[in-house]
């Protein structure tokens, strides 16, 4: 390909990558995807491709569909092992975040509920909440009417909307939010924990950082996950081997939420992200599973952060 058939795929790589993201909650699946789009890419016939922009659209949006309909994705999701891919704010593959829809889409909590949905159904509601593409053009990208598409969004609007809230916090806001998580935490004092929490908070482990990787663990009450914390958060010389040193613990905003970001010889090693409803945590959702914090470890080195609120633990 010459110079300019690159760059002209290069202009829309965030885009693609963006919507794969949104569609598959994996980071490296969406990088995958969108270097299997560029192989397409390099094949066609661009003389006949006549909005370049629409034409890899579509291919990237219905390679992700392979991938959410393969065997060995729905082996993975189904066991109950799996949880969405953090991703720091200023990573460019969140996409865009103007638009309460467009902020709610990149949660987790909405990657999470999306997995609830058919694979059409899931793109239809990215492109349409996301992305802002009419339903004539979501057809044309997914081969299905018109009316089709209206339909699947409504069905896909329906169970989501019970996860947005609406709240958008700024970063000075998100970071006293999780100042105060954090100097409960280390008080020891689980009251001060749960009076941070809605009474129907919930909290979510994948378990990687209690050497049970690949299973979920479930906090199903404000008590349960106060305690939990608390025990996480006390430090010992076992804990310290076990991570293999004494980490940092610093404040950040991850898929729009905030975020507590446990870091080691400038890695990311664990995350919390605190999900809010009506100015209490209602979520909190922690992964130290190695290949699901990748791609924010490189995001992490790559950006200017505040001081730790601990510098070492």
């Amino acid at each position: 390909m010459d110079t300019a058939t690159v760059a002209r795929f290069e202009a829309s790589r965030n885009r693609l990558a963006s919507i794969a993201y949104r569609l598959l909650g994996s980071a490296a699946d969406a990088e995958d995807t969108v270097q299997d789009a560029f192989l397409r890419w390099q094949a066609a016939d661009r003389e006949y491709v006549e909005v370049p922009e629409a034409w890899l659209t579509k291919i990237v949006t219905n390679l992700a569909l392979d991938r959410l309909r393969s065997a060995q994705v729905r082996r993975e999701r189904a066991v109950g092992a799996w949880m969405p891919e953090p991703l720091l704010d200023s990573d460019p593959m969140l996409g865009p975040a103007d638009t309460v829809e467009q902020r709610e889409s990149v949660t987790l909590a909405v990657l999470t509920l999306m997995e609830r949905l058919s694979p059409v159904e899931r793109a239809v509601y990215v492109l349409r909440e996301a992305f802002s593409y009419s339903h004539a053009e979501i057809a044309e990208i997914l081969g299905i009417t018109e009316s089709g598409s209206q339909q699947h969004a409504r069905r896909a609007r329906r169970r989501i909307t019970a996860a947005g809230n609406g709240t958008h916090l700024d970063h000075a806001t998100a970071r006293r939010v999780v100042e105060a998580f954090v100097d409960a935490a280390a008080s020891g004092r689980t009251e001060q924990l749960v009076a941070l929490l809605t009474d129907d908070a919930t909290g979510i482990s994948d378990g990687a950082g209690l050497g049970l990787a690949r299973k979920l663990i479930r906090y199903a009450n404000p008590e349960r996950i106060a305690g939990a914390v608390r025990t996480g958060f006390t430090p010992s010389a076992a804990k310290r081997r076990l991570a293999g040193g004494s980490p940092s613990i610093h404040a950040a905003v991850v898929n729009h939420c905030p975020a507590m970001l446990v870091t080691l010889d400038n890695r990311v090693v664990g995350v919390a992200i605190l999900e809010i409803r009506d100015d209490k945590i209602a979520t909190v959702r922690g992964i130290a599973a190695p290949d699901r914090l990748a791609r924010l470890t490189g995001e992490w080195h790559r950006q200017e952060h505040d001081a730790p609120l601990i510098e070492s633990w």
